[in-house]
């Protein structure tokens, strides 16, 4: 039988420390730092916009002008106007070419800059979180419409935080738990809290959820989740980019469906009568999870994303 040890984690805005607790341990402090990667460069050597276009390209790099200009406005303070008006402006080439080594081996470029943007809010990512997409949104603007006042909401499966926390930024009288397995995870989601002002109505539990009992995490008016939902099988033929994502945050077992039977055996009890789930799903799993959700006693909707795709299952009481 599997441990149903948890670990809650508290935020301290004022020191943007966090603290973190397993039972039968003492607290221990991790600092964290939200600022982005600032360097300059030490050797002399200096590289311009156009030359920096021209390597991107030729590595197979697609968005090669928008990422050259996110890696000098990061990494040399320049502003998108100074770039494109005049492009052959030598910048200093040592931290640039840091970088650009690291994008070449197709790691994220999110992760080379260390924020992103979400919704309205900006993001701390690192390797240990999903990098946040903006099919995700559509689940926040669900959220923000049909949460009651003074909601007590889930985050499960939270990683970087950014959907709880983009929801409790529009929705002021909420409140909200978020739940992940990843250590490294909750680290960057109690940054994410600091950095968007909400650190106050998010709090953060260590748990794993496809094992943990329901009074583990307790009642709430509506649980949210963008889950690992890709098959097992596929997770190894995506893009190598996607790759340097941790595959437990994109893993959804043999049928990718593992996550879905956790969360609703949570939400048969977890729920208020009421209370509802809004869950992110894969474009051809919204058959399945119609099928799953009817079989713990739910209904379900599916909401299309901009593109068509089915994107957020809507859950209710009462199939």
């Amino acid at each position: 039988m599997r441990n149903h040890s948890w670990e809650y984690y508290t935020i301290l805005p004022q020191k943007k420390q966090v603290l973190f607790r397993k039972k039968s341990e003492k607290l221990f402090i991790f600092s964290g730092k939200c600022d982005k990667i600032k360097e300059i460069g030490k050797r002399g050597g200096v590289v311009t916009y156009r030359e920096l276009c021209g390597q991107l390209s030729a590595g197979g790099i697609e968005a090669a002008e928008f990422e050259a200009e996110c890696l000098l406005e990061d990494l040399c303070g320049a502003d998108r106007f100074s770039i494109l008006s005049n492009p052959d402006r030598d910048y200093p080439s040592s931290a640039l070419e840091r970088a650009l080594a690291r994008r070449l081996g197709h790691e994220p470029l999110q992760y080379i800059l260390g924020v992103w943007s979400f919704y309205r809010g900006t993001f701390r990512v690192s390797p240990d979180c999903l990098i946040p997409r903006a099919d995700t949104e559509v689940l926040v603007e669900e959220a923000i419409r049909r949460l009651p006042q003074g909601a007590y909401f889930a985050d499960l499966c939270t990683g970087s935080g950014c959907v709880g926390i983009a929801t409790l930024s529009e929705r002021p009288d909420t409140r909200a738990l978020g739940v992940d397995l990843s250590r490294g995870a909750l680290e960057i989601a109690a940054e994410n809290a600091v950095r968007n002002g909400v650190s106050d109505r998010f709090r953060l539990l260590r748990a794993d959820l496809l094992t943990a009992a329901p009074e583990t995490l307790g009642r709430f008016d509506a649980i949210l989740s963008n889950p690992p939902y890709i098959r097992s099988e596929v997770v190894d033929t995506l893009s190598a980019e996607v790759r340097h994502e941790p595959r437990m945050a994109l893993d959804g077992g043999a049928d990718g469906l593992v996550f879905y039977r956790a969360l609703l055996r949570l939400a048969k009890d977890c729920l208020t009568d009421s209370g509802f789930c809004l869950f992110e799903i894969g474009y051809d799993q919204g058959e399945a999870i119609r099928a799953l959700a009817a079989s713990y006693g739910f209904a379900c909707e599916v909401k299309r994303d901009l593109g068509g795709q089915d994107r957020v299952a809507i859950l209710t009481h009462g199939a």
